[in-house]
């Protein structure tokens, strides 16, 4: 007897249709055996049930029957049954080289769903569904303008073609291959010790940090070390300088935990301390961006930094930095850190990897003063124990050989020419009819126009693929100016001139 013959074509799609089908998940079935239903009516009651409700989904593979019988205590001979009858109703289907999945499509799943969400359905209550002031105090991030596509002028965003991924596999590859039990336990809750050294020495030298490994703890990202220092340092009530106009995610952390925002003015000096003293001279702690300020791009000039020093230690308060944009400056060279003038320890340093690397390695840092080094790890051991180890070990090694302070430059470089192209297409297309900041450093640009609403102009900019975050929701009061800010790691210099002509006409509308 001939065997039939199979096209290449077709095991191709064979090979590609059982790479799609889900792994196998034990489904929830139970079985008693004393009830008068018998067994194999009832492993196919439940399967029914399952897939019509979506419990199970169109194309999810089940279990064998010698898992399924396995895993309820029974003979084969139940499961066989019960399958077969699911299988001549229709209810699944087998695959060549993927076993049996749920079928695509069902029988009766209009009569089942009338039948099996009606009763349920009609019985719901739903009654009061309180939640917490805190989640109250954030608002709705979720259509958010700037923050739902990727494109032009997106914030944050970076240029992924560029980074060195061949590089970066292969110490993936090499901690893969290398991976031993021990490192598949709960790691120190501070993080990996090769990567605070490393960090360590990366501060000291470039950021003019004072600080050593013992003093700092891996976290992931940014938004993390500001939650864990916020639960360390303030209680419900505590007033705190927030820079006006600020960072809203920044300002979320501190909402949620029930603080009190003072807003403080920043002009082009930075954050007004003498405007902040007169609003709330004890307030408990104060967050600035003094090497590159969001949204404004300001840095924080050497008067007012020893101003905020003085007004920390007099007070008794403590000074959260974030380094946010500092690594890319085009006009001089980086800024040393306030951390690195602090001489009471009044300081705590917060940066991230987000945007010199990629914002999904989400790993970040917090520079602790050593006398509270005990306790964040006690918040952070109450928060999540600690961080995912894999990746630290592979970024110690990129730091460590090179790779790190390399790509910097390269991407220095790239970054550098994007912002030249993007402030001189605003010139050519706007004039004077607007007005630039923060083209210093960092990967975004502030401007601000006269005469328009920048909220529903970044909504219909979505539509033409411009991801404008609107400067006004940057005030937490009444926003004085109307503007956009516009990042500029994403985009392509070849690409700035055509999306900044697409600005002009939505502005023209």
């Amino acid at each position: 007897m001939e065997r039939p013959s199979v096209k290449s074509n077709d095991i191709a799609t064979m090979i590609k249709r059982t790479k799609s089908i889900p792994a196998t998940i034990l489904p929830i079935i139970t079985v008693e055996h004393n009830a008068e239903k018998p067994l194999h009516r009832q492993i196919y009651d439940a399967y029914r049930t399952a897939i019509v409700n979506g419990s199970l989904r169109a194309g999810q593979r089940v279990p064998s029957t010698r898992m399924l019988a396995s895993e309820l205590g029974l003979s084969r001979f139940p499961v066989f049954d019960a399958y077969a009858q699911l299988l001549a109703e229709g209810y699944l289907e087998t695959r060549i080289g993927a076993g049996t999945v749920i079928s695509q499509s069902l029988p009766d799943e209009q009569m089942m769903t009338s039948e099996l969400r009606g009763p349920r359905a009609a019985k719901a209550r739903p009654g009061p569904r309180p939640f917490s002031k805190r989640a109250a105090n954030i608002g709705s991030l979720v259509n958010a303008p700037g923050r739902r596509g990727w494109g032009a002028f997106g914030v944050n965003q970076v240029a992924h073609e560029h980074f060195p991924f061949r590089i970066w596999n292969s110490l993936v590859m090499r901690h893969s291959r290398s991976l031993r039990a021990r490192g598949l336990d709960y790691g120190d809750p501070l993080g990996s010790p090769n990567l605070r050294e490393a960090i360590a020495t990366y501060l000291r030298t470039a950021r003019g940090v004072q600080c050593e490994a013992q003093q700092i703890m891996i976290v992931g990202g940014s938004q993390q070390g500001l939650e864990i220092t916020a639960r360390v340092l303030l209680d419900p009530g505590s007033p705190v300088w927030m820079e006006e106009p600020g960072c809203s995610f920044a300002r979320n952390v501190f909402a949620v935990n029930d603080c009190v925002i003072v807003p403080v003015p920043v002009d082009y000096e930075g954050l007004n301390v003498a405007a902040g003293v007169k609003r709330c001279p004890k307030a408990q702690a104060a967050l600035v961006m003094p090497s590159h300020q969001y949204p404004l791009g300001v840095i924080m000039s050497a008067s007012r930094r020893m101003q905020l020093l003085d007004w920390a230690q007099k007070a008794g308060s403590w000074i959260i930095e974030v380094d946010y944009g500092s690594e890319f400056r085009y006009e001089s060279e980086p800024i040393a850190s306030l951390q690195g003038l602090d001489a009471n320890a009044r300081v705590i340093y917060v940066g991230t990897f987000s945007r010199v690397l990629f914002p999904s390695l989400r790993l970040g840092y917090i520079v602790i003063p050593t006398d509270l080094i005990e306790h964040f790890v006690s918040v952070r051991v109450a928060m999540d124990l600690g961080p995912s180890s894999f990746h630290q070990v592979v970024l110690a090694d990129f730091i460590n050989e090179g790779h790190f302070p390399r790509h910097l430059r390269r991407m220095r470089l790239l970054y550098g020419e994007r912002r030249r192209v993007l402030m001189d297409c605003i010139r050519k297309e706007f004039g004077f009819g607007v007005d630039i900041s923060g083209g210093k450093a960092g990967m975004h640009l502030s401007v601000t126009f006269k005469g328009i609403r920048d909220q529903d102009i970044a909504r219909r900019a979505c539509t033409q693929n411009l991801w404008l975050t609107p400067l006004s929701t940057s005030y937490l009061g009444q926003a004085p100016w109307q503007g956009f800010v516009l990042g500029f790691g994403s985009t392509s210099a070849e690409a700035i001139p055509a999306a900044v002509r697409k600005l002009r006409a939505m502005l023209a509308k």
